[in-house]
């Protein structure tokens, strides 16, 4: 853990993650991952987290031959972050940043990824509640949804209700594939090397039975202008479904959700209705701290933590250089601002008591260590032991205040009851559950 600096001003410097200026964006954060798939291939990834806390984690699949950077599943990847929710996307094997050959690749393969991201969601951060797929990608997660338990909610954007649809887009090179093996097939102006294994996956996948055994709420978003996958699809796969379900219209959308309209459409409402299905979000039923107490507990299976006062919750993490995804103050920045904070308060309870013209009180705060013989010279240096050293700076503002008062409130901010604890002997009385 890196020395850390922190200044304890009770106003410049904080940062929420939210701007509440008129006009301006909740801010959200993009953090790359990587995870392997059923062949130990290793799949890249794009992990849109909000800055607050996360009310669910989404798995997004995307269209037939397209990647996680296409647009409209980066705009509501960035939308759905807005109301609170963190969304994966991946290239599936073969395509975009992750490794594999597309050629050997089937919609068989992709449901295997979709399990796979699913399983890195639950083991590194938090297992994925909903799970989204456009157009093919949509087919992808129905056929999915049974082997991800934890997803309480799938939603389609464009989707067919048979896989085999998408064997249109191979226009004449159907017949070369089915008498060759293999074929180049051209799609949105890429060449894609397609063999027989896809077409005849494809043809054997049914999913009437796993819509119809869903056993999870059910969002179908379909445009009645998609030219690739018309909404007689979108309609067989609603009527498959059981309770609960719903259908929202995209109205003159394409395909590819071109339009940033269309995209951010889907994330307002797609936010609005899942709430319904999901459980009541942790800030909305804290634990209970009794007063002086502090409770610590994992947001992930990295470094963010939550923390757990008898009226207050924050975080603590580690800054992304180390691994974190920096959503609070990392622990050494906590210690300095429990330090920073105290020596400040002190001092302005003094000068307050005495009525002395103290206009503005800064702490500004450094840790470092020293090893062995660097220490030589430092006070309390002893023997090669390691010295941590806490550099604390104070500045006090007021022009009225005499030379004499200037020293006094120095003295005071070695009473404050942080420094005592800090310059005393401490001992940590462990106990384990």
């Amino acid at each position: 853990m890196e020395p850390n600096r922190i200044l304890a001003d009770p106003i410049a410097g904080l940062n929420f993650g939210v701007n509440f200026s008129p006009g301006t964006a909740v801010k959200t954060q993009r953090k790359k991952v990587t995870f392997a798939n059923q062949s130990g291939e290793q799949l890249a990834g794009l992990l849109e987290l909000p800055d607050n806390d996360v009310l669910g984690y989404v798995l997004f699949a995307h269209c037939f031959t397209c990647g996680k950077d296409i647009s409209s599943a980066s705009r509501i990847a960035r939308g759905l972050a807005r109301h609170g929710f963190a969304t994966l996307r991946f290239d599936f094997t073969g395509l975009g940043n992750s490794d594999g050959d597309f050629a050997n690749t089937s919609f068989s393969s992709n449901i295997e990824d979709l399990v796979c991201a699913a399983d890195f969601l639950a083991s590194e951060y938090q297992a994925p509640a909903v799970l989204i797929g456009h157009s093919l990608g949509g087919a992808a997660v129905l056929a999915a949804a049974e082997r991800v338990p934890s997803a309480r909610a799938v939603v389609t954007i464009g989707a067919p209700f048979d896989p085999s649809h998408v064997a249109h887009n191979f226009g004449d090179q159907l017949d070369k594939i089915q008498a060759d093996g293999v074929a180049e097939v051209n799609l949105a102006g890429r060449t894609f090397t397609i063999k027989r294994q896809f077409i005849e996956d494809i043809r054997e996948q049914k999913l009437n039975v796993q819509v119809t055994n869903l056993h999870k709420a059910l969002l179908v978003f379909h445009s009645p202008a998609d030219e690739t996958v018309p909404i007689s699809e979108a309609a067989k796969i609603y009527q498959s479904a059981r309770q609960p379900k719903s259908f929202i219209s995209l109205d003159k959308a394409d395909h590819l959700v071109r339009k940033a309209v269309d995209a951010e459409y889907i994330a307002d409402t797609l936010s609005a209705w899942v709430k319904r299905y999901l459980p009541p979000a942790e800030s909305a039923r804290p634990p209970e701290v009794s007063s002086g107490h502090v409770l610590v507990a994992e947001k992930n299976r990295r470094f963010t933590r939550a923390v757990y006062s008898d009226t207050h919750r924050w975080f603590a993490d580690e800054p992304r250089s180390s691994g974190g995804d920096d959503l609070g103050p990392d622990p050494y920045e906590h210690l300095l601002a429990a330090l920073g904070a105290c020596t400040s308060m002190t001092m302005r309870m003094y000068a307050n008591h005495k009525g002395w013209p103290v206009e503005d009180l800064y702490v500004s705060l450094h840790h470092r260590r020293c090893h062995g013989d660097d220490c030589a010279g430092e006070p309390g240096a002893e023997g090669d032991k390691t010295l941590d050293i806490i550099e604390r700076n104070i500045r006090i503002e007021g022009p009225d205040l005499d030379a004499a008062q200037i020293d006094r409130l120095r003295e005071i901010a070695n009473r404050c009851p942080v420094h005592k604890t800090l310059t005393n002997s401490i001992t940590v009385q462990d106990s384990y559950e």
